[in-house]
């Protein structure tokens, strides 16, 4: 999803804004300032739609033009005081495990829902360097064993929107604030993943439809900054070369097989060619796609010729052992015959589909993705 490579990391509690770093982003704001400042689905809806603003928008004042933030830190110094004094610091921010007490190296930013470009401070404002390292900081968490995935996820989710509503109030719009805003779509797209597949935190339905909203607004946010219009329109403008790349010709060929019922094409093609960032994203259409299958298999079989479960097994890429629960699930039934094999009989009318959702399960040959998650949402992977 990047275009670029890596950036050197810099240590946020020494870190200054350079006047070349301020500079640079000032004058990349300035030609799209008001369009990004509004980049809220609201704004993209119109521009997809062709509604033009009334007249009488047209005459309200303009949006107050762009802060230059001047924070050397993370999280400013009057934030990380007062929150110090309320003992409102999460575990990653406690010195020595004070939660009275923090540092600059610990201390990060918190999400401020009713802050506006006309309340805020320069000083309490940090620029682009800074928002780079911070956002370095903070993925590099997601490598920590020591506390559960909700808890870490839960800090990087506020801590991010933080983030982005720095780069929105001083109408950063440049090819580093895309890298940026590309990272923060990793780290949601991987939450989605591990939230919905591997979470028991009582509250975790909750996260993950949270996790849902803002992955949706850093993806329209990053489509207002790719030059956002309608679908249609922006794909005349790609590159040949971007239609041509390895991803898009993935991307384009599983949409045929899914549109088309191919389930044998659509599994092997993402057992084969799926990346760590692209399973995350097709995982929640694998088990579509199986009940798909196994509905075509269940009427279009013999009825007095069951179906062996471990012919399922290689057809539907899961294993031996979850083939009948995963039948179970849509409602039919399994047997086993003399020799104790499992047979699934056909033309069973009680197929359907789990109204719950279905539970987890796997597709045979990408189990090394688990160990590759985290690497993946800390910018390592692809």
């Amino acid at each position: 999803m990047e275009r670029s490579g890596h950036f050197q990391r810099r240590n946020p509690s020494h870190s200054s804004p350079s006047s070349s770093s301020s500079t640079s982003y000032r004058q990349s704001a300035h030609s799209r300032s008001n369009r990004f400042a509004k980049s809220a689905p609201n704004s993209v809806g119109r521009r997809i739609s062709g509604h033009q603003e009334p007249e009488a928008a047209k005459n309200e004042p303009s949006d107050p033009p762009a802060i230059a933030g001047t924070c050397p830190f993370m999280c400013p110094e009057e934030e990380r005081a007062q929150r110090e004094r309320l003992r409102d610091l999460a575990v990653f921010e406690r010195l020595n495990g004070n939660p009275s007490l923090s540092s600059p190296s610990l201390a990060v930013k918190k999400f401020c829902r009713t802050i506006t470009s006309k309340q805020v401070r320069a000083s309490d404002v940090r620029p682009l360097p800074i928002l780079e390292d911070t956002l370095t900081y903070l993925l590099n968490l997601l490598h920590s064993a020591k506390h559960p995935f909700e808890v870490i996820q839960d800090f990087i989710f506020d801590r991010t929107r933080s983030i982005r509503q720095d780069l929105t109030m001083q109408h950063i719009v440049n090819d580093r604030a895309i890298r940026m805003y590309q990272k923060m779509v990793k780290f949601h797209v991987i939450s989605h993943y591990k939230l919905r597949n591997h979470s028991s935190f009582q509250d975790a339905s909750s996260l993950h439809y949270l996790n849902l909203e803002q992955l949706t607004k850093s993806l329209t946010s990053l489509f207002d900054l790719y030059e956002g219009e309608s679908l249609s329109l922006w794909f005349r403008h790609v590159p040949s070369s971007i239609m041509r790349s390895k991803e898009m010709c993935f991307a384009r060929e599983l949409l045929r097989f899914f549109r088309f019922g191919n389930y044998k094409r659509f599994l092997n093609a993402v057992a084969a060619e799926a990346s760590c960032l692209q399973y995350c994203i097709i995982e929640p259409y694998v088990n579509e796609v199986r009940a798909l299958a196994l509905a075509f298999i269940n009427n279009g079989g013999y009825k007095l010729h069951p179906y062996p479960l471990a012919h399922l097994s290689n057809l539907l890429m899961m294993k031996v052992s979850e083939v009948e629960s995963f039948c179970n699930a849509c409602g039919l039934e399994t047997c086993t015959d003399e020799e104790g094999n499992k047979l699934l009989p056909m033309k069973q009318t009680t197929f359907c589909r789990p109204k719950g959702g279905f539970m987890r399960y796997g597709l045979m040959g990408l189990d090394q993705f688990e160990d590759q998650l985290l690497n993946c949402a800390a910018g390592e992977g692809e």
